[in-house]
């Protein structure tokens, strides 16, 4: 930050610096890219996991836009192969407490 600061300074931009700015650059962007892809495909790969679908359909995220929207209206659209959950059952209702002795009656 403080070379673009210095840069946008000078009238003149010093072409050693803006080599250096690139290379710096060229070093921080693939590292970038990487770290969102993986964002988004390891929620992808445990979605389709639990879907029932083969987890490398994540792969189309590595296709920028276009894989995630076509894995969204895969996942959106498709027959998942879960099985229903069952029912709830509920368990029976508490008995109520018991009664207090009453006193004898004359």
């Amino acid at each position: 930050m403080h070379m673009l600061a210095m840069l946008l300074q000078d009238n003149q931009p010093n072409p050693e610096m803006i080599q250096k700015m690139v290379v710096a650059m060229m070093a921080i962007i693939p590292i970038i890219i990487i770290i969102t892809i993986a964002i988004v495909m390891i929620p992808c790969w445990f979605i389709l996991k639990k879907a029932g679908f083969s987890p490398w359909l994540s792969m189309l995220c590595l296709i920028p836009s276009l894989g995630t929207l076509v894995l969204l209206y895969v996942l959106a659209f498709a027959e998942w192969k879960v099985p229903a959950a069952p029912m709830a059952s509920y368990p029976p209702p508490y008995p109520p407490p018991p009664q207090p002795p009453y006193p004898p009656q004359a």
